[in-house]
């Protein structure tokens, strides 16, 4: 099969899986666009062989007549301007590139990659390293990762009250995993951004390189900000679930005044500032804001009762209508604090009660933070 297309049996080929995922190096991936949204690595790049329809086109083509008829089809298909173009789209990828960093990969690590490593080094003269086993084998190691890393740190998660600054103290960790950065989601009925959430797939690759380079920097221990099963449309996988649930906690406290601007930050001035970028216009940014709030308030309606719903609901509306007539965005406050006092501390004090006994230390920020450099693995 390999002498009609031409492809030389000693294209370099990269088998340290761990290496490659651990470095960030960035990937080329040849996959079709619909394989890439399906799941990817972080920092990899998708310039495919083949579009959706090419792939396709080939795919029912090998069903009906074989591979070789396949693959006629697909040279035919990529062939001409549109390999040219596809050529060049690599070749500007990879010259950005220093040499050790170059490196590539399809499904199976098969035709697809061998293909492109053949007409990049024949067009370009620069011999790129395809992945051996492709991106299948790389998810399969991260999978078998995943089932295994959580169990090897000495895990601990950090809890409190919504508006505590839970995840603001974690980022000021090294040995920590943000778990609602990964997830592109901050946790909550309020928690989706401007830009979607990766898919369960994509999640679970980023995680499990993020615990790989936990590792590889020698940390015994690892801090997590307490999560429950989902974060959003994503979850988490049962073997960092089963860990985390039985980790000890550590409870940041954090006075209501401060709360209360942590949220107002987040909640309010952070996202009108980032549906304003998005949306092109300060009109439509504080159009597509008030339909967030709106939309995420409805998410709770049940369990604040149709009373509460309809209290917090007008104080949004009427926060809104100040905010497009002034431009003022204070009076969001108001329904701020409803939520977080009203609707969020009781639930918390309500699923606190059944942590107790996890319950190692409790404190402000510069407590807890001197409390877990003082065990043994500390956490810093």
């Amino acid at each position: 099969m390999l002498k009609p297309l031409g492809l030389s049996p000693e294209l370099p080929v990269i088998e340290d899986l761990h290496a490659v995922l651990v470095a960030g190096r960035p990937l080329l991936d040849v996959r079709a666009p619909v394989e890439f949204a399906a799941g990817a690595f972080p920092g990899a790049t998708n310039l495919p062989l083949m579009n959706d329809a090419e792939r396709e086109a080939v795919g029912r083509c090998y069903k009906q007549a074989g591979q070789d008829a396949a693959i006629a089809l697909g040279l035919e298909q990529v062939s001409g301007a549109v390999k040219t173009q596809r050529i060049a789209a690599w070749k500007t990828f990879l010259e950005a590139l220093p040499a050790q960093d170059r490196v590539l990969y399809c499904f199976r690590g098969g035709l697809r990659s061998r293909i492109a490593q053949q007409w990049i080094l024949e067009h370009t003269g620069m011999a790129c390293p395809r992945i051996k086993g492709g991106y299948k084998a790389m998810r399969r190691y991260l999978l078998d990762q995943l089932d295994v890393l959580p169990g090897r740190f000495q895990g601990w998660v950090l809890s409190g009250r919504t508006g505590s600054g839970k995840t603001r103290f974690l980022n000021g960790f090294r040995q920590q995993i943000d778990l609602e950065g990964l997830a592109n989601h901050r946790g909550s009925a309020f928690g989706p951004n401007v830009t979607p959430q990766p898919t369960q797939i994509a999640f679970e690759n980023a995680l499990a390189i993020a615990l790989l380079r936990q590792q590889d920097a020698g940390w015994q221990a690892l801090l997590f900000e307490d999560e429950s099963r989902n974060i959003g449309s994503v979850h988490l996988p049962p073997a960092l679930l089963e860990a985390m649930h039985k980790a000890p906690l550590v409870v940041l406290d954090t006075p209501d005044a401060e709360r209360l601007e942590i949220s107002f930050q987040e909640y309010v001035l952070d996202m009108t500032a980032a549906y304003g970028a998005v949306s092109g216009s300060r009109e439509a940014g504080l159009q597509a804001y008030g339909n967030y709030l709106l939309t995420s308030l409805g998410k709770i309606r049940k369990r604040l009762g149709e009373v509460r719903y309809q209290q917090v609901r007008g104080l949004m509306e009427q926060a809104l209508a100040e905010q497009v007539r002034t431009g003022s965005p204070d009076h969001h406050r108001d329904w701020v604090a409803f939520i977080l006092f009203d609707y969020y501390d009781p639930m918390y004090d309500y699923q606190l009660k059944g942590k107790q006994e996890r319950i190692r230390f409790q404190g402000d920020a510069p407590a807890v933070r001197a409390y877990l450099a003082a065990q043994t693995p500390a956490l810093g």
